[in-house]
């Protein structure tokens, strides 16, 4: 049997308040169950939050849309992120006070709140789960469905992967691809870009010399994606291995919850080639598609990679650095990388199904 997706598509057909995107959303959170997952549970949202000067996250009204609808159902709901993204997320307008729900880091302040638990996938023996999400009886996967340039598209299945876990782990599953670092002297412009666009402060220049350091590198390739002139690479022979990587990793946090506790929505707004972590915002790709919600993750992933088509690409809407392939979705002729790889190592480790019935919100 397919698994259900519902959707609220972000076209108005009238003027009216009632046919725009946050009534429509209201309309979807009745429709689901939401009081046999949540009903007397704390229920962990985990979302992102952002970073720097980005403004294209999810709106907050969308998000006190959500915990207005969970309390109704009897939850008790909590926002979290990253522990070391969470200062970031007053910036972008999420504070108790606009939510309506508290806001904690996944893993406590200095991300040291965790339980240790096998995966062993070759180099990845083992991850971090964050304690906030292990302690939770029921998670709300809150997505901003956009680009990635390691597994082509950034939605549920990297929300959890790279989101609920240390960031020790994220960078045990990026190293999944490689460790060989190139650096090009006579390319490089000594811009320092890549510096400046390294999450863990893992690169530095002295004499204009290009130092990494292996101990803080999380292998998210932000330097490689963000030098103008391509004078850093990385052996990336092994890319699905990290796709696998987050696959599993998916599985292993999942597994903290009972069967019925997990509901996923992935916003498919504000599509972007980046994920929200590098800081900053481009245009967006497409227009605005809507919101899916579902219980289940791979069927949603299908449905929300299916919903962004090439056809719809706004021209122009590409940073000049980037360039525009000619084979396979919008994301692959973006990244060089099939959007669905991973989705379809979440579905070979029993975590859905591809197909499903698309129930629209009117």
């Amino acid at each position: 049997m397919p698994s259900r997706v519902y959707f609220a598509s972000a076209k108005v057909r009238r003027l009216a308040a009632e046919d725009t995107l946050p009534a429509k959303f209201e309309r979807m959170l009745r429709k689901l169950d939401l009081k046999r997952m949540f009903n007397d549970r704390r229920v962990a949202i985990k979302m992102h939050v952002g970073n720097r000067i980005g403004y294209t996250t999810i709106h907050p009204l969308f998000v006190r849309i959500l915990v207005r609808a969970v309390k109704e159902a009897g939850g008790w709901p909590f926002i979290t992120d990253g522990s070391f993204a969470m200062p970031n997320a007053v910036a972008r307008g999420y504070t108790e006070e606009v939510l309506g729900a508290p806001l904690y880091p996944v893993a406590g302040a200095y991300d040291e709140y965790f339980y240790t638990k096998r995966v062993g996938y070759r180099s990845l023996k083992k991850i971090e789960v964050a304690g906030n999400i292990a302690d939770a009886p029921a998670m709300i996967v809150l997505s901003h469905g956009k680009g990635h340039g390691q597994c082509g598209f950034g939605g549920a299945i990297k929300n959890i992967a790279m989101g609920c876990v240390t960031e020790r782990t994220r960078g045990w599953i990026h190293a999944l691809m490689s460790t060989q670092f190139t650096w090009d002297k006579e390319r490089c412009l000594q811009c320092h870009i890549c510096a400046d666009n390294c999450p863990g402060n893992a690169i530095s220049f002295e004499n204009e010399e290009f130092h990494w350091f292996d101990h803080h590198c999380r292998y998210c390739m932000h330097c490689v994606d963000s030098c103008p002139v391509q004078a850093i690479t990385i052996n990336l022979d092994s890319w699905k291995y990290f796709q696998q990587g987050m696959a599993r990793t998916t599985k292993t946090v999942l597994s903290t919850f009972e069967p019925g506790r997990v509901l996923y929505i992935t916003t498919l707004m504000n599509i972007t080639p980046l994920c929200d972590c590098w800081g900053f915002t481009t245009p967006s790709l497409v227009p605005d598609v809507g919101i899916m919600a579902s219980e289940d993750i791979v069927a949603i992933e299908q449905a929300s990679l299916d919903a962004i088509k090439v056809e719809n690409y706004l021209p122009g809407s590409l940073p000049s650095q980037l360039k525009l392939g000619d084979e396979g979705h919008l994301f692959q002729r973006i990244w060089g990388k099939d959007p669905y790889e991973q989705v379809r190592a979440t579905a070979k480790v029993g975590l859905g199904s591809r197909e499903y019935e698309l129930k629209t919100v009117r």
